[in-house]
């Protein structure tokens, strides 16, 4: 598995959205960015993997914009963004997100600070 494999990128949005519910902290839109540390992709790749978060109900609060003379549909994420029940449950139970959360242990073992 790889930094910007889909199911890492997923597991840390969902991870991270879940951490801000749990605490009652606001969600930080400037971390969930693209080209980052944190999210290594690009931009069509990053709004991919956030429509189909949202399509498939494990996110919610983000809005889609169509983007003129564009096949790829632009992302806007409003503060209220949150994980779901159903994305809570996929975060804990789907086999692909725990290899997911192994990997991303494992390279935080081989470099401090991840």
């Amino acid at each position: 598995m790889a930094k910007n494999d889909y199911f890492v990128i997923a597991y840390r949005i969902m991870a991270y959205l879940y951490d801000c519910l749990k605490s009652g902290e606001p969600v930080s839109l400037e971390y969930l960015t693209y080209n980052t540390d944190d999210f290594p992709v690009g931009r069509d790749y990053w709004h991919y993997i956030l429509i189909q978060l949202c399509k498939s109900g494990y996110i919610e609060g983000a809005t889609f914009i169509p983007i003129l003379g564009n096949e790829v549909v632009g992302v806007k994420l409003s503060p209220r963004l949150r994980i779901t029940p159903k994305g809570i449950e996929y975060l804990q139970e789907n086999s692909a997100m725990q290899k997911a959360k192994a990997f991303l242990k494992e390279l935080k073992e081989f470099i401090p600070g991840l």
